[in-house]
């Protein structure tokens, strides 16, 4: 779990110097390294990173925070100090703002993830760094022990993380903190109504399942609904091998509302908690769904199943209908949806959709203050027909191949009764390694939500 250094542990002071402010540090303070420094080329650039030496060995290092372009182009760039330094308990010196240094500090805690369960050698112990004074550094430590939560449940591979081993981390987070937890398991699926769910695990010998979370007495009630397909060979509408690849990520959503729900215990947030988590394993076998099957929702809605690897956006429609039972709720979900949100946004954007503009603006202002890009896209109505097969009331995979991000959104829409909802389709990866977010599972969109929980739950 994150930590900082102790207070009053000894520890070497880490510089933090802008381009501008590096010939006076050199002509002043710095002085002692002024050559070492000049001649090795260190210019300030954003998360240059230089080792100062000293009489009895490390003096400390110094960083560059880059021109004010180069931080617009990347986060957590001082975090790139934490691989450099690779040891030792740390502190800043420097002159930063209160948002610089929480994203310095932020970005710190991310980049100590280590996820080593399957090395035969550990990696090393990250160094540590004390929190500087004026930080809220309990917000802070629940942000990243959530985001290592979804790293390590996303990062695991699928022959260890399938719909049982999601109910056992589901569970511990809920024994951890006091929380309920429940699971539908299997036939019993049907026999409660989520007919959907079933379908799609039922090809599967880990047994499909939902299971469901319950936090606090008191305040207003969020739902969190997280899509938790274990893995995803696309089912008879088989992927291609390479496509199959990163499918051990495609409980990302259901790993970050968990991520999330563990900030929100954690900080002892003043609302009602339900966490709803379809898991299953979209597999081939005799019992598998088939192409062009209609099945019936909990809902009563029927969808005709024109691409069994859409099978997504089926066991959410399940929850989602069954979170609407409960009509005060908030409610938000979050799922590895389409290939289409990647196109749009990329890998580092999450888009997100919502009818609530007040929702939208507390989301975009909490993404701005946890360093965790969103971007709103449209629940465009005039494409709801695309979503309408006249066979059945829905289809989950329109023809066509446009817009699929908002049709799938929409699909979600029909089966939410409440008013305030909004969706995330992230991507749950990092392709390649980046300052505070090595490659691998990651979480998008929990921070954002965390600091707009406040001004959406008027908390």
């Amino acid at each position: 779990m994150p930590a900082f250094a102790p207070a009053d542990a000894p520890s070497l002071p880490l510089h933090v110097l802008s381009p501008d402010d590096l010939p006076d540090w050199l002509g002043g303070p710095g002085g002692a390294w002024a050559a070492w420094l000049t001649a090795s080329g260190f210019e300030a650039g954003l998360g240059d990173v230089r080792l100062l030496p000293g009489p009895k060995g490390l003096a400390g290092a110094v960083i560059g925070t880059g021109t004010a372009k180069e931080r617009a182009r990347g986060r957590f760039g001082l975090a790139k100090a934490v691989a450099a330094l690779r040891t030792g308990d740390w502190h800043l010196s420097g002159t930063l703002t209160e948002a610089a240094a929480k994203e310095a500090v932020l970005g710190w805690l991310l980049a100590s993830y280590r996820f080593d369960a399957y090395r035969g050698t550990p990696a090393a112990e990250p160094p540590r760094l004390k929190l500087p004074e004026g930080l809220d550094g309990e917000t802070l430590l629940a942000m990243a022990a959530g985001e290592y939560l979804t790293r390590d449940l996303i990062n695991t591979p699928a022959n260890d993380m399938g719909p049982e081993a999601l109910q056992e981390a589901f569970f511990a987070l809920a024994d951890a903190y006091g929380a309920s937890a429940s699971a539908i398991v299997g036939d019993d699926l049907l026999a409660q109504n989520f007919p959907m769910i079933h379908a799609v695990g039922r090809a599967s010998d880990r047994a499909p399942r939902l299971l469901e979370m319950r936090w606090g007495s008191e305040g207003p009630q969020l739902t969190l609904v997280g899509k938790g397909v274990c893995f995803d060979t696309g089912g008879l509408d088989l992927k291609p091998s390479a496509g199959m690849l990163l499918m051990k990520k495609d409980m990302g959503g259901a790993a970050t509302v968990m991520g999330l729900a563990l900030m929100i215990m954690r900080l002892a947030l003043p609302l009602r908690l339900r966490v709803l988590v379809p898991a299953v394993e979209n597999s081939v076998s005799g019992s598998a769904m088939r192409p062009r099957d209609i099945l019936r929702s909990r809902k009563g809605l029927t969808v005709e199943v024109n691409n069994t690897d859409a099978e997504g956006r089926l066991i959410l429609a399940d929850a989602l209908a069954y979170a609407s039972e409960e009509p005060e709720a908030t409610i938000i979900s979050m799922a590895t949806l389409t290939g289409a949100a990647r196109v749009a946004v990329g890998p580092d954007l999450a888009p997100f959709f919502t009818d609530d503009a007040e929702m939208a603006a507390a989301i975009a202002a909490g993404a701005a203050t946890g360093f965790d890009p969103v971007w709103r896209l449209p629940l465009w109505d005039a494409y709801e027909p695309m979503i309408e097969p006249g066979i059945a009331d829905l289809d989950n995979a329109p023809s066509g191949g446009f817009a699929g991000a908002i049709t799938a959104a929409l699909f979600l829409r029909r089966f939410v009764d409440s008013p305030r909802y909004a969706h995330f389709d992230i991507y749950g990866h990092v392709p390649a390694d980046l300052p505070a977010r090595p490659k691998g599972g990651a979480g998008q969109g929990a921070r954002a939500l965390l600091y707009a929980l406040p001004q959406m739950l008027d908390l």
